[in-house]
């Protein structure tokens, strides 16, 4: 009799706190970089610069704080000075640009928590992106965890 396996959203509820921060560098940040890269070199993210932004998934137990070091998007241990939480599907929504930012957060599906100007300037920051950030492999992946997390 096999036993049946965990939901991929247990998994990393269970694994997120034990991945050192270093390990999660060099698996989140290239990704972030590479989507980011044109925005990023056009100085689109200069307001960010040590500026210290959370992103919280609920539902997958997931917690992330991110900031910009010259010019490119790094994970960060400190402190955020504003949170932005919501659940999976509705940071793949805003990723995808399958829904309008605005109302995901006029909806309070995603919540700012703590320096509301700073996290205004994030999601004007994505609003303004002409494509989300799941393009290419990136987005490939997405889709494949929002595919597997319907079955």
């Amino acid at each position: 009799m096999s036993l049946p396996l965990p939901s991929p959203s247990s998994l990393l509820r269970t694994l997120d706190p034990r991945v050192p921060l270093s390990v999660k560098r060099c698996l989140v940040e290239p990704l972030l970089n590479r989507a980011y890269a044109a925005p990023l070199a056009e100085g689109e993210f200069d307001d960010l610069e040590g500026r210290r932004v959370g992103l919280a998934i609920e539902d997958l137990g997931i917690a992330l704080g991110l900031s910009v070091e010259r010019s490119r998007l790094v994970l960060v241990d400190a402190a955020p000075e504003v949170v932005i939480w919501g659940g999976w599907r509705e940071f793949l929504c805003l990723a995808t640009r399958r829904e309008d930012p605005d109302g995901l957060f006029f909806q309070r599906r995603l919540v700012i928590e703590g320096d509301t100007e700073l996290g205004l300037t994030v999601k004007n920051l994505l609003d303004g992106l002409e494509e989300g950030i799941a393009q290419g492999r990136l987005g490939d992946w997405l889709l494949r965890l929002e595919r597997l997390a319907n079955r």
